[in-house]
């Protein structure tokens, strides 16, 4: 059997290659390679919640309002005055409970006055000549690490805070006066505790939010106005048709959260909770479990973003301790039914972007991600 020459295998094997590309694109522009991406995504993307970064979020008592922020003196004063008052009514010590509330008043006034001054120290001017030559020269403290030990209860330093808050309210001395006590606001408090250790178990699955990820801006039509993008509005629409059915707090997270609230407000949605910082979807997740957990927790939220997003999304959502119920919107094209076509490739191109994306977070980590905001 005659041996085939060497340049004949080269142009055969460069066919075939050039087959199994034209091949490789054709797939590229078919319904099928992006429906399988997000398949694959789906089946080995982890999603399993962070059970210590879910502490951060156990109180489950979402507020739209104005809360403390995490790991302040007036938050670890009010963890110490509920458990003050947790212990006093499991001891049938009611009768204890407006003196320690005016003790907790008054600890509030004092944290107050202090921070107050602190202030004021920072504002004045400093002296540089006149500037600590130990502490210029000392290692500079990473703040990142300050602020996780901050939203840490249990670090050392929060607790030797708790104990001291704990002993000033069992031992400041006050004046008996019967028209500071609040006894409504003793009564929301006893119920907050009630509720925090009668949470059934299966709670926590039940969403406390709805979070919706902005997907970027564009010019309006009159080319000087910024309005929400085609992804952006179409996450939109679906938060208007999950808000009819379920009354929960809406979290526009990202720097279209702004214009995210105009387009809802326009059609009679007010979303209060707004966390405008966040610049890729790793901030995403990280600013708006922050934000959750400093208007009173939220163990499950459900998440709004488009199908190629959604897994990528949902494991950094986990990382921080949250438990996500997903609903995907659509994308601005549709996928035709079998044909190769453009509106393919624009999904394809998205598929291949998210899985890209993932594959990086999961072996090396997100880049460009802001430990705090």
């Amino acid at each position: 059997m005659a041996k085939t020459h060497w340049m004949v295998r080269i142009v055969q094997i460069a066919a075939l290659l050039f087959v199994l590309l034209g091949c490789l694109v054709i797939f590229i522009y078919s319904p099928f390679y992006s429906k399988l991406v997000v398949k694959a995504l789906n089946t080995f993307v982890p999603v399993e919640v962070n059970e210590v970064a879910a502490k951060s979020q156990k109180m489950a008592a979402l507020s739209e309002a104005e809360n403390l922020e995490p790991g302040s003196n007036l938050w670890i004063a009010r963890q110490a005055y509920l458990k003050l008052m947790e212990q006093e009514i499991q001891q049938n010590n009611s009768e204890n409970l407006p003196q320690i509330q005016a003790r907790y008043k008054a600890l509030q006034d004092l944290i107050n006055k202090e921070q107050q001054e602190q202030n004021e120290e920072e504002e004045r001017p400093q002296v540089p000549l006149l500037a600590d030559p130990e502490q210029t020269a000392s290692t500079p403290e990473d703040p990142t690490q300050n602020v996780k030990d901050l939203l840490e209860l249990d670090s050392k330093e929060n607790k030797v805070l708790m104990e001291k808050y704990l002993d000033f309210l069992q031992t400041h001395k006050i004046e008996p006066v019967v028209e500071s006590v609040d006894a409504q606001q003793i009564q929301k408090d006893i119920a907050q505790i009630k509720e925090q250790n009668e949470t059934p178990k299966g709670a926590l699955s039940q969403p406390y939010a709805i979070v919706v990820l902005g997907g970027g801006l564009t010019l309006d039509k009159n080319r000087k106005d910024i309005v929400v993008n085609d992804y952006t509005k179409l996450r939109l629409e679906k938060t208007l048709e999950v808000e009819k059915q379920y009354n929960l707090p809406i979290v526009l997270s990202g720097v279209e959260a702004p214009f995210m609230q105009t387009w809802l407000k326009e059609r009679g949605v007010d979303a209060k909770l707004l966390e405008n910082r966040s610049m890729n979807t790793c901030e995403n997740s990280r600013f708006s479990s922050l934000l959750l957990q400093k208007k009173g927790g939220a163990p499950t939220v459900i998440l709004i973003t488009d199908q190629y997003h959604m897994p990528r999304t949902r494991r950094l959502f986990a990382l921080n301790g949250i438990e996500t119920v997903p609903i995907e919107a659509p994308m601005p094209t549709q996928l035709t039914a079998w044909q190769p076509s453009q509106q393919n490739y624009d999904h394809s191109r998205r598929a291949n972007y998210e899985m890209l994306a993932t594959i990086r977070d999961m072996l090396f980590g997100s880049s460009d991600c802001r430990e705090v905001p």
